[in-house]
C-alpha cells in the first residue's frame, strides 16, 4: 500500500509527483482512517512517499507505528532528506525505529535511475534498517506504473521491458 504525504519544499526539477508539492490542505486523513479505508490482509507493507513525509513527523510516526504494531506491516520510506539530515532532528529519528528501509536523497534528474532499482535517481541510497528486506527485493525488471492525470497528461515511472532492451 503506497501512502503519499502532501507537501514538499524541495522542488526537485523533474520530480514525477509534483501534485504532492503544495502545502495547501487537501483531504486530511487520520492514520485510523487510512487503515480503515484501505487496509487488507493481503498487504505485506506500506511504502511512504510524497511530497516529503518527514515534513509531517508526528503523522509519519503515527502511521509507521500503527503499520508495525497494529498490522505487522513492513515500512519503506522515501525521503529527499539525507540520512545524515534525518539523524539531526529528534522527531525524524523517532520514525526510523518503525522503518525497515529508508531510501534517501533528493531526486536528481541528470542521474535518472538506470540500474533497475526502485529509486528515482542513482544518488539516492538504500538504508536497510532491519533484516526484513535485502537490496535484491528492490530490483524492478520490467515494472512500470502509468499515471494519467486529470489534465490527460500521461506519466510513466519504473522500468519498461523496452527500456531494459535498449
Amino acid at each position: 500500500m503506497v501512502i503519499f504525504f502532501q507537501g514538499c519544499v524541495r522542488g526537485c526539477p523533474g520530480c514525477f509527483n509534483p501534485d504532492t508539492h503544495s502545502t495547501a490542505l487537501r483531504t486530511p486523513l487520520t492514520v485510523d482512517e487510512i487503515f480503515s479505508l484501505h487496509y487488507s490482509e493481503k498487504i505485506e507493507g506500506i511504502t511512504v512517499s510524497g511530497g516529503e513525509p518527514f515534513l509531517q513527523p508526528s503523522g509519519l510516526l503515527g502511521l509507521l507505528r500503527t503499520a508495525r504494531e497494529t498490522h505487522g506491516l513492513t515500512a519503506v520510506v522515501y525521503t529527499g532528506f539525507s540520512f545524515a539530515e534525518i539523524k539531526e532532528v529528534p522527531a525524524y529519528i523517532s520514525c526510523l525505529q518503525y522503518t525497515d528501509v529508508l531510501i534517501d536523497g533528493a531526486y536528481e534528474d541528470d542521474k535518472k535511475e538506470t540500474t533497475l532499482l526502485a529509486r528515482g535517481s542513482s544518488n539516492q541510497r538504500f538504508h536497510l534498517l532491519t533484516n526484513r528486506y535485502k537490496l535484491a527485493d528492490f530490483h524492478m525488471p520490467g515494472k512500470v506504473e502509468v499515471i494519467i492525470g486529470r489534465d490527460g497528461v500521461i506519466r510513466e515511472t519504473g522500468f519498461s521491458r523496452i527500456d531494459i532492451l535498449r
